[in-house]
């Protein structure tokens, strides 16, 4: 399983991590969206809060960040760059998903 983080979304990830005094960064693909899957994304700590590391979660390391990740997600998210820009319209995380095969407008939906 290989993610990236840029830099840009590596500070961003740690400042929320250090805000919310969480340990991990989870990524998901979920279905929905106007292209058939969406992402989501989400801080998790490590004790027993509802949204804590899953038994089939699998703890990977990219750019200084814990993030957590599920087995069938890893399939559609290998190879992918987690970045985050900020714009006019407020900014927010990106994923470039090399395993996409088409994607929405808003970037958070996708068909693989």
């Amino acid at each position: 399983m290989n993610i990236t983080v840029t830099d840009k979304a590596a500070d961003k990830i740690k400042k929320l991590m250090a805000e919310e005094n969480k340990k991990f960064f989870r990524i998901f693909v979920q279905g929905g969206g106007c292209s058939g899957f969406q992402y989501g994304l989400a801080l998790a700590s490590d004790g027993s809060e509802e949204h804590d590391k899953q038994e089939d979660e699998v703890p990977i390391e990219a750019s200084g960040i814990m993030m957590l990740i599920d087995p069938i997600s890893s399939r559609y998210l290998d190879g992918s760059t987690v970045d985050f820009a900020d714009n006019l319209m407020g900014g927010g995380f990106t994923i470039k998903n090399p395993n996409a095969t088409s994607t929405c407008g808003c970037g958070q939906s996708f068909q693989a």
